[in-house]
């Protein structure tokens, strides 16, 4: 509408009627920068559980994932290897637990390319080395582990099957005696698997382990065997797919293949490579709106699909971050939680039932650091989104712009309140917006966000002793014009805002 507003600026002026041309111009962009929360009608609902995360499979394992960047030269970090050994992690750390148990509800994904091939040894005794046509090995008590893990947080869990050349038959074909395996001992357990995805990234099968010859009439062969192997064993287990994370031919092919079987249709989204992987993203396009937008992109081509092969079934993106191969060094920052919040405001309204990203705790995109578990800053982005936006999701009633967009949702735990997300993505430019009703502000920023810190309405947020969470306070925000500076996120919750959608 701006642009709209300087191209008629201009012209009006050639002829002479300047004051006219502003005066229409003030009228629009009031028009359309005045928010009522009290008339934003509702245009989805979201899972409950919609902001999740991935802890990969290798991390429950051990093995080789992701290697951070050094704190050094980020050209020497861009030539390091890629990979990097990591003992399993600790899913009985007494922080990882508190800071995980604070953004559930969850749904909690055990997946990743390594889960592929990863043998499920159902035995007191583990082998040494994984068998062959494997990978790695996954004990009992690591299984174990994340069931407890689980259950201790409110992270309801998500996994896939292996698929390598270990669980084939003579011929070829996927068998179901490792699923068999993995769903047994977890209902011993007295615990269940929540959704389950046939394999990761199906698009992707060499770099996934799958056979050689793992062509698309293979796959949907054996994703048939894997639907009726589930709904004869774990009826009660939602059956996800395809997880592909293209969006090129032989993805659309696999999502046609296995449209009937899937309970809801999930797939995975990366923006871009990470440096380790050759990607050529800089800090300075992380705040673009082409960046942001990309995330829509992708969704929309899965829509479609949907729409066409799978009419009215859920959408889950079940995993993402900020790129692929373990990030980009600014994905620990203040940088990224541009993205990452506008990811969610965004694929919330559009429809998608759930989001989880990338990972919990490991390499550069984890919400926490690898080895310290402390919140790096879209933790914090991700505690106030749990805290204050609820499921129902609200047409703001803003048109779209460059360097703002705004999001709204029925308030969490707030009957007959509304929650707004207001970002405003450029580095420059203050942007305001009017609110008809006053509102307690939560505005994120970083005086310096490249080192990872970020504060809140001025505040530096951090664990405190015991690794308590700080309380996440608000400032009051009188009804009227509301002042937003360039290259901040802001939360606004309205009280008694008279929604009728959100009681």
């Amino acid at each position: 509408m701006r642009s709209h507003c300087r191209t008629a600026l201009q012209r009006l002026t050639r002829i002479a009627i300047p004051a006219l041309a502003v005066f229409v111009c003030a009228k629009a962009i009031a028009a359309e920068l005045t928010l009522d929360v009290a008339t934003m009608p509702r245009v989805a609902t979201i899972d409950p559980r919609f902001q999740s995360y991935n802890i990969e499979m290798v991390e429950v394992t051990g093995g080789r994932f992701w290697k951070p960047y050094a704190a050094s030269d980020a050209r020497a970090d861009a030539k390091a290897e890629r990979l990097a050994a990591r003992a399993p992690i600790d899913l009985h750390d007494a922080r990882l637990r508190k800071l995980a148990a604070a953004l559930s509800p969850a749904y909690l994904r055990v997946s990743g390319t390594w889960a592929n091939s990863t043998f499920f040894a159902d035995s007191g005794t583990p082998p040494a080395a994984p068998p062959t046509g494997f990978k790695g090995v996954l004990t009992r008590q690591q299984w174990r582990d994340v069931i407890d893990f689980s259950h201790t947080v409110g992270a309801s869990i998500v996994t896939s099957f292996a698929i390598s050349p270990g669980t084939r038959d003579a011929a070829g074909r996927w068998t179901s005696e490792q699923a068999r395996q993995l769903l047994a001992f977890t209902r011993k357990t007295d615990r269940q698997i929540a959704a389950a995805e046939f394999m990761n990234e199906p698009d992707l099968p060499a770099i996934g382990g799958a056979p050689e010859r793992d062509d698309a009439a293979a796959y949907g062969r054996d994703f048939a065997t894997f639907r009726a192997f589930m709904k004869a064993t774990a009826p009660d287990v939602t059956i996800l797919g395809p997880g592909t994370v293209g969006t090129g031919a032989d993805a659309r092919v696999r999502f046609a293949v296995s449209a009937a079987g899937v309970d809801a249709v999930s797939y995975h989204h990366y923006g871009a490579l990470s440096a380790r992987c050759g990607g050529d993203r800089t800090a300075k396009q992380a705040l673009s709106d082409e960046w942001l937008a990309r995330t829509g992109k992708t969704f929309a081509l899965y829509k479609t699909l949907r729409d066409r092969l799978a009419s009215n079934k859920p959408i889950w993106l079940t995993e993402t971050a900020e790129t692929a191969c373990g990030g980009n060094r600014w994905a620990a920052t203040f940088i990224d939680t541009f993205r990452y919040l506008d990811q969610l405001g965004r694929l919330a309204k559009a429809g998608v039932q759930v989001v989880m990203h990338n990972t919990l705790a490991a390499s550069d995109y984890g919400l926490l650091g690898e080895r310290t578990h402390l919140p790096r800053p879209n933790y914090w982005a991700a505690l106030l989104w749990r805290r204050l936006m609820g499921t129902t999701v609200l047409d703001a009633g803003v048109v779209e712009e460059p360097g703002l967009h705004v999001y709204a949702h029925c308030a969490r735990d707030m009957p007959d309140g509304v929650a707004l997300l207001v970002i405003n993505n450029d580095r420059r430019t203050q942007r305001r917006l009017t609110l008809s009703a006053a509102s307690q502000r939560y505005t994120l920023a970083s005086a310096t966000p490249a080192d990872g810190t970020i504060q809140l309405n001025g505040s530096t947020l951090a664990l405190g002793a015991s690794d308590q969470i700080p309380v996440l306070r608000s400032d009051a925000a009188a009804a009227g014009a509301i002042a937003f500076a360039p290259a901040t996120i802001t939360f606004l919750t309205v009280a008694g805002a008279g929604n009728t959608n959100c009681r």
